[in-house]
């Protein structure tokens, strides 16, 4: 998943909006974890990124997203960028 989420809407208020955006991460993170995993891989990892946009993108961890999208709420934007790549991974043990 990579995109621009747009959080204004001449309808829909905006922490509506936010809402809306976290949802529908949330719901492609679920549908990616579901996906078969390829043989020799225990899980789903993610690769993320985050900012205002695409070009100001910074890494950051999949827990994280949450707090980037209040800052994001709190700085009141029109929109961030983000992006959400699955990659399977092995547990070392």
């Amino acid at each position: 998943m990579k995109k621009t989420i747009k959080l204004i809407h001449p309808k829909r208020k905006y922490p509506r909006m936010i809402e809306a955006a976290k949802s529908e991460i949330r719901k492609y993170i679920k549908r990616s974890r579901r996906q078969k995993l390829p043989d020799g891989q225990d899980y789903w990892d993610f690769d993320c990124t985050f900012g205002a946009t695409e070009a100001e993108a910074n890494k950051v961890h999949l827990t994280e997203i949450d707090k980037c999208i209040n800052e994001t709420e709190a700085a009141e934007r029109e929109s961030f960028f983000i992006s959400i790549i699955p990659r399977a991974a092995k547990r070392n043990s």
